[in-house]
């Protein structure tokens, strides 16, 4: 799975502003729900319930947001680089300023596990988080997520 084929260029917010955790859950549903064609709140709602049962904060800055809705047929994503770092109660107390919003519909179960571990994977490359974070544009983001040096095909024995 490529990260392509999760986003395109309107699925990248380049300086996203939020105050806080809640805020920016808000924020980000009503830019998936543009991209979905579900209600925000449903979206938002989602996101929510998921946070309450652990924080999406993976750590070193970077959250991962995800749910399942059941009105969608594939696995979507937007990814957006915030203005300002949130508080987003991660696992090691830094506040977010990368985060990776995944939807899946509801009886996605490997889609939506094997989407989470290709973000996770990518998110968590050094020089991959650098280039994220020194990049100011939509553009230039979306060429960094989804350049083939990000997405390495799987060899045979991964499985």
């Amino acid at each position: 799975m490529t990260l392509d084929s999760l986003i395109d260029k309107q699925s990248v917010l380049a300086s996203l502003k939020a105050p806080n955790k809640k805020q920016l859950l808000q924020e980000l549903s009503h830019a998936m729900a543009g991209l979905v064609a579900i209600d925000h709140r449903v979206i938002f709602e989602t996101l929510l319930k998921r946070e309450k049962l652990g924080s999406t904060g993976i750590g070193q800055g970077i959250a991962i947001p995800h749910g399942k809705v059941p009105s969608i047929s594939r696995v979507y994503g937007l990814f957006a680089r915030l203005a300002q770092p949130v508080d987003f109660e991660s696992v090691d107390g830094q506040p977010v300023d990368l985060v990776f919003v995944l939807l899946a519909p509801e009886h996605a179960g490997a889609d939506h596990l094997k989407a989470l571990a290709r973000i996770s994977r990518l998110l968590r490359d050094p020089a991959v988080v650098a280039k994220l974070r020194g990049t100011d544009d939509a553009e230039g983001l979306y060429a960094i997520l989804t350049e083939p040096a990000a997405n390495p095909k799987p060899s045979a024995s991964a499985a």
